[in-house]
């Protein structure tokens, strides 16, 4: 099994920044893939990057391509979310979630989150104008 803690989050004017982490703990000794997830008051969870827990490979949603970055600690026990040049529309609940095994991330992320068994207990970003 996974556990996922997450930290980090917050309030930022448009155009700032802000990262995220996600803690895994349990059985890693086997792959799996992490994702992140948010969701905002009133709308459906949307997928915005995904990632490997081998480094192979990584995947992000086109809202957020070239200003968010996935990645992970040498120890890989934590994975982060650095999001950059922030706007309004980020506002939301900020979840990781994870799943063991091998999927195409492209899929899982345009999902809604079915395909990730264990998440995160959720953090607030909160982008002003």
């Amino acid at each position: 099994q996974l556990q996922l803690v997450q930290s980090g989050g917050g309030s930022v004017q448009a155009g700032g920044s802000l990262t995220l982490s996600c803690g895994v703990f349990g059985y890693t000794f086997t792959t799996y893939y992490i994702g992140w997830f948010r969701q905002a008051p009133g709308k459906e969870r949307e997928g915005v990057a995904g990632f490997y827990s081998s480094g192979d490979s990584t995947y992000y949603a086109d809202s957020v391509k070239g200003r968010f970055t996935i990645s992970q600690n040498n120890a890989k026990n934590t994975v982060y979310l650095q999001m950059n040049s922030l706007k309004p529309e980020d506002t939301a609940m900020y979840y990781c979630a994870a799943s063991y095994g091998w999927r195409d991330l492209r899929t899982v992320i345009a999902g809604t989150g079915q395909d990730f068994k264990y998440w995160g207990q959720g953090t607030q970003v909160t982008v002003s104008s």
